[in-house]
């Protein structure tokens, strides 16, 4: 095994043109005549710029052309360790880039970088359009790519007259573009919620009350411990060590009233610092409740605990994460609301007998007509838990005004509680109806 180092690259004689050399990430750089000052000076400034970089070289000899598809690994590197929050967890803007970056990378990404340009971005964008990405969506990712060219303008990977270039290319607008649009998100629901309660576990199902309650985002609810609430007055205060909106300096504060308080009384724990729902907690409950079902004698058979494998692949975690709450709620609409029998899955002959169809051989058997039935059925049956904190916003503006909700959701601005909250429109239709 190589031995890690972190010393930096030999400033060197070059034999044949006793030229000074320095080898940066596999490439030699002459830096001119060897011992004069400057090459040294070079040499500095090279190496210099390389640890600013990452340990990555940023210089270009003449003759040598940076390609796209060296730029996004560059930028990858430098996002990676950028879109953080401040306990270390990467943020979901990490993955969105990758997404981004992808039509690019299989379009262009052999091509000189200098050498991309507007007609190159709405070609990336074209492929956008094909893979059936809305109209919002297709202008963040374009401006996610434009980002990454501005960084790499700034680092000096690409001429500066790139970005500019790529700034004249305008975002879709709505109806004058073949981008689909997006639908809205609308509150789930009540009676769907109420349903899959009774399909998840204890933890699932007090993660969904506490968002039905407070609006609070899906990643606040999950993290929550006793260490983040304040519990010296009657209406508790809930401080998040992390949020959405944290690197723009804001703090977010949620108030926890009389009913979201009785939800959370169980899970209050001893240790302060341990989060408040755990998936090993539900796995526990959930082996003895089968345990307590076991019709078999214990004399006869396995004890409990006795066939677990020593080293699972998978094993229940600490706390929960968005991911995984949302898969949670995701099994558990599949389980309260099957699809018609003509659109179930169905079992298959396997090699081991029975098994369910998979999601390729689902979408053959039913074709496209039965398929987009299928995904028509199950919008119109599944809910995921963003739509519990338009729930939230619903209720507190109908209630309370537009204002309270949006303090109540952590808004700086009512527009932007505008989007979270569907307009009572039957109270203006009263209203109209006694006026109008």
């Amino acid at each position: 095994m190589p031995r890690l180092t972190t010393r930096n690259p030999k400033y060197r004689r070059h034999r044949a043109s006793g030229q000074a050399v320095v080898m940066l990430n596999g490439r030699d750089i002459y830096l001119g005549e060897y011992g004069s000052p400057e090459s040294k000076a070079e040499y500095n400034r090279l190496v210099a710029e390389w640890q600013l970089h990452g340990r990555q070289s940023v210089s270009r000899s003449p003759g040598t052309a940076t390609t796209i598809d060296q730029v996004i690994v560059a930028y990858t590197e430098h996002a990676d360790g950028f879109y953080r929050k401040g306990d270390g967890r990467q943020t979901s803007e990490f993955n969105t880039l990758l997404n981004a970056l992808r039509p690019l990378h299989s379009l262009y990404g052999h091509s000189v970088a200098d050498d991309f340009g507007p007609l190159g971005l709405k070609a990336v964008r074209q492929k956008m359009i094909d893979v059936d990405w809305c109209r919002k969506h297709i202008n963040k990712q374009c401006s996610r790519i434009k980002q990454m060219f501005k960084w790499a303008a700034e680092n000096e990977l690409v001429s500066a007259e790139v970005y500019h270039r790529l700034q004249t290319v305008s975002g879709f607008r709505k109806g004058r573009s073949a981008a689909r649009e997006s639908s809205p998100i609308l509150p789930a629901p009540e009676e769907q919620i109420d349903e899959v309660l009774k399909h998840v576990s204890d933890p699932i199902a007090a993660i969904i009350q506490i968002q039905r309650f407070t609006g609070m985002r899906p990643d606040e609810a999950v993290s929550m411990r006793l260490c983040d609430i304040d519990r010296s007055s009657k209406v508790w205060v809930y401080t998040p060590a992390s949020h959405k909106t944290e690197h723009h300096g804001r703090q977010r504060r949620i108030f926890i009233g009389p009913r979201a308080q009785r939800i959370l009384m169980p899970y209050l724990r001893s240790n302060p610092t341990a989060y408040l729902f755990r998936p090993d907690d539900a796995e526990t409950v959930r082996r003895q409740e089968r345990n307590r079902r076991r019709k078999t004698p214990l004399s006869c058979g396995n004890r409990p605990g006795t066939n677990r494998k020593k080293l699972p692949q998978r094993s229940p975690g600490q706390r929960y994460t968005t991911d995984s709450y949302r898969r949670a709620i995701t099994r558990a609409c599949q389980q309260a609301f099957p699809p018609p029998e003509h659109l179930a899955r169905i079992k298959v002959s396997g090699k081991k007998g029975q098994r369910w169809e998979t999601d390729a051989e689902w979408k053959t058997r039913l074709g496209d007509k039965q398929w987009q039935e299928l995904k028509a059925w199950q919008k119109a049956h599944h809910w995921h838990p963003n739509q519990l904190r338009h729930n939230a916003a619903t209720y507190l503006r109908k209630e309370f005004g537009i204002e309270a909700a949006r303090v109540v959701l952590g808004h700086s601005s009512a527009a932007v509680t505008e989007v979270y909250a569907e307009m009572d429109f039957e109270k203006a239709k009263a209203i109209m109806g006694k006026v109008g």
